[in-house]
Formats: structure tokens, C-alpha cells, sequence
């Protein structure tokens, strides 16, 4: 094992025992004794049904944070940069959400021209028609003559606001819903995860930030509003490439529904529901909700809302699978992907939010385990997991 390996391999244990840390879980010490040597942490004893017998068939945590995170290679940079998997995607414009620029040091840098395309003519920018007029959309009021003027990035933040109302800034790196700001325009300032701010705190609050895309706010079409319409609600798609086949196929997939617990998201650490989704037909199954000490919650219908989760199905889902897959066949250098995509229509219309190199597996696994699967077992023992 070379010393980039080992440093690597260090992080991720470390990244495991915070876990165990924050768990909120408690069991004695002859129970995390028996976990920790079957590579689980408290929490997953709380998600999984963990015994002698049935161990075996779920990723273990240290094989998650470990194994699964040398599954791409040096490939991993290409889903854990959230912008260089932007530039992955090109190929697949309809389905990528618009990446407006990057914040670094202060300095807004253009990044997407789809929204802000300026045809160059006769050695000089054509005009700009408004939004809704057939022609190309209005650009939002320029602070500075240069774009990249140094210390530009909030007021190029609120100029875009301006014209869009809501955007997304989120941490070029990490996942997990981490460091992630959904931010609106109000009639007296700006909220941010749903916290009032002032201008002037509002502007500090994006001058402050450093690797950070400014990104559309993609709204979500009917089905997904109306599972619970206070947060986006995710679909969770992991792919895993068959090398013997030749061809990707879908390892697992969840519809994430965002509660009050979990608001302004819908992750399931944070209090959301995961109900699994049928891959054939697009099915919901009951939505599990973690545990607040011992035992998941179980919900056919949302907590909150009352509205069904359980049998209903999403619109348009062969075609959402097929479309993930036909992106996962064009990556085979990138053999495992956790797919997050907002469905956008009834039709299987949806955008790729972000990709995860190795995505978390409890919200997964809550419903049953992966290895469970013999072709899922055969690629995690082929890339060296089990």
C-alpha cells in the first residue's frame, strides 16, 4: 500500500469514528465491540437488522468509507469536483442544471453562458431580449464593466437574483447535503435556508464564501411537490458497471421526501423518508424515517402532509432509468455512481443535482441489504469491498 493509499485509508477511518462519535445511539460496550469488529457503527445496529445471520448481506460502514471510496480511482475527482462533473455531463445539456459561475476568493467567475448567452457579431455582443419573448434571455445588471472584477461575487449574486429569484450555492466539494445554501429574494432582504438575512448580512454571508457554484434553483415537477412541497425531494440512483457485460446497470434506487425534521432538505441522517423505489415499475414502498434512539419508523403515508408515499409511482420512470443509465454508459471509467436527480414533469423529465463517488448506503440499506444481490455482490467483490 503506497503512502497516497494510506493517508486516504486514514481520513476515511477518521471520517468513521466521528460517526461513532456523534451517534446518538446508545448500546453497551460489548455490543459496539461486536459491531466495530464487523466493521458497523452504532447508528447502522439502529437502521439494519444486524445479527450473526444477516450481518454479512449489508455493506459494512468501514467498507463503505474505506473500500467503496477506491472504487473510481482517479477517476473520483471527476464526481467528487462538482464542477468537473458539470463538464462531464455536457453531453447530456437537457439533463444538467445550469452552473452560473464560481466563487473563489471573493471573485465571481462565469462559469454556464446557457442562461446568459451572448452571440458574438460583428466582432461585438448581440443584444439581449427579456425572459418568456422567444428570444435570447436577458442578462442580469452588470455591477462592473469586468466580470471578474476582485471582490464582485455578491453583488454578481444578487444581481442574479434579480432575475431568477431563487439560486443554489453550493461547496465545490463534499456531499451529504453539506454546506448547501438555498437562497431567495424577499421584499425586504434575502433568506437563506430559510433564515432571514439583511442585505448587508446577506452580502458578507456570499463575500465570505470560497469554492462555491452559483447554481439554478430546479423546480420540481408535480409528482415531487406533492410528496411534501417544503423541500426539494430527491431520487437516489446508485449504477455500478458490469464488466463482464459490458454495460451499467442499477444497483438500488430511493425517493428522498424532505419533513420538517429535515427541512430546507430532504436528507435521511437528518430526519427525511427514503422509501424504495421498483425498478421495473417505479413503485414507492413505505417511507423509513432514521431512528430518534432505536427502531427506523415506518410511513405509508407522509407525517406531515398525510399524503400517500406508499404504492404510489413516479411519472415517467423508464425513461428516467434508461436516461441515468445511457450516463453511466458513457462513463464506464467511472464504474460506481450515487445519482441524485429532481424529477422536473409527469413525462420523466428531471436534472441531475450532483453525483456521489461513494454514496451513503443507510438510506439504502434501511430497506434491505445490498449484498443480498448477487450481481451487487459480485461488482463490490470485483473492486475489492468485500
Amino acid at each position: 500500500m503506497n503512502v497516497r493509499t494510506l493517508y486516504h485509508t486514514a481520513r476515511a477511518v477518521q471520517e468513521l469514528v466521528a460517526t461513532e462519535r456523534e451517534s446518538d445511539v446508545s448500546r453497551s460496550l460489548r455490543r459496539r465491540l461486536w459491531l466495530w469488529r464487523r466493521g458497523f457503527v452504532s447508528r447502522s445496529d439502529a437502521v439494519y437488522d444486524l445479527d450473526p445471520e444477516t450481518y454479512r448481506d449489508y455493506v459494512s460502514d468501514y467498507e463503505r468509507f474505506v473500500r467503496t471510496k477506491r472504487i473510481n480511482g482517479t477517476w473520483s475527482v471527476a464526481l467528487s469536483n462538482k464542477l468537473l462533473f458539470h463538464r462531464l455531463m455536457q453531453p447530456f445539456d437537457d439533463e444538467r442544471m445550469t452552473v452560473y459561475g464560481l466563487i473563489r476568493d471573493g471573485t465571481y467567475h462565469p462559469i454556464d453562458d446557457r442562461r446568459d448567452r451572448r452571440e458574438v457579431t460583428d466582432g461585438g455582443p448581440a443584444a439581449s431580449g427579456p425572459i418568456g419573448t422567444g428570444g435570447p434571455p436577458s442578462e442580469p445588471p452588470q455591477s462592473s464593466a469586468h466580470p471578474r472584477e476582485t471582490g464582485n461575487a455578491a453583488q454578481r449574486v444578487i444581481d442574479r437574483l434579480e432575475v431568477e429569484d431563487r439560486l443554489v450555492l453550493k461547496w465545490v466539494r463534499g456531499g451529504g447535503g453539506n454546506n448547501v445554501l438555498l437562497c431567495s429574494r424577499t421584499g425586504d432582504g434575502y433568506r437563506v435556508n430559510g433564515d432571514r438575512y439583511p442585505e448587508s448580512a446577506f452580502r458578507s454571508l456570499v463575500a465570505d464564501l470560497d469554492e462555491y457554484l452559483v447554481c439554478e434553483f430546479v423546480d420540481q415537477g408535480p409528482f415531487p411537490t406533492a410528496l411534501y412541497p417544503a423541500t426539494p425531494n430527491t431520487i437516489r440512483l446508485i449504477t455500478m458497471y458490469d464488466d463482464e457485460l459490458g454495460e451499467p446497470f442499477v444497483a438500488a434506487a430511493i425517493q428522498r421526501i424532505g419533513t420538517t425534521d429535515s427541512a430546507p432538505l430532504d436528507n435521511f441522517t437528518q430526519g427525511g423518508l427514503s422509501a424504495a423505489i421498483d425498478l421495473e415499475t417505479g413503485e414507492l414502498g413505505p417511507g423509513a424515517r432514521p431512528p430518534d434512539g432505536d427502531g427506523v419508523e415506518w410511513h405509508s403515508t407522509h407525517p406531515d402532509t398525510k399524503m400517500a408515499v406508499e404504492g404510489e409511482r413516479i411519472p415517467g420512470w423508464q425513461r428516467i432509468r434508461a436516461t441515468v443509465l445511457e450516463m453511466a454508459d458513457a462513463c464506464p471509467f467511472v464504474p460506481y455512481v450515487g445519482w441524485d436527480v429532481i424529477v422536473t414533469d409527469d413525462d420523466g423529465g428531471f436534472t441531475v443535482i450532483e453525483a456521489n463517488s461513494y454514496p451513503g448506503l443507510k438510506s439504502i440499506q434501511v430497506h434491505e441489504p445490498l449484498l443480498a444481490d448477487d450481481r451487487v455482490r459480485r461488482f463490490y467483490e470485483r473492486h475489492g469491498v468485500r
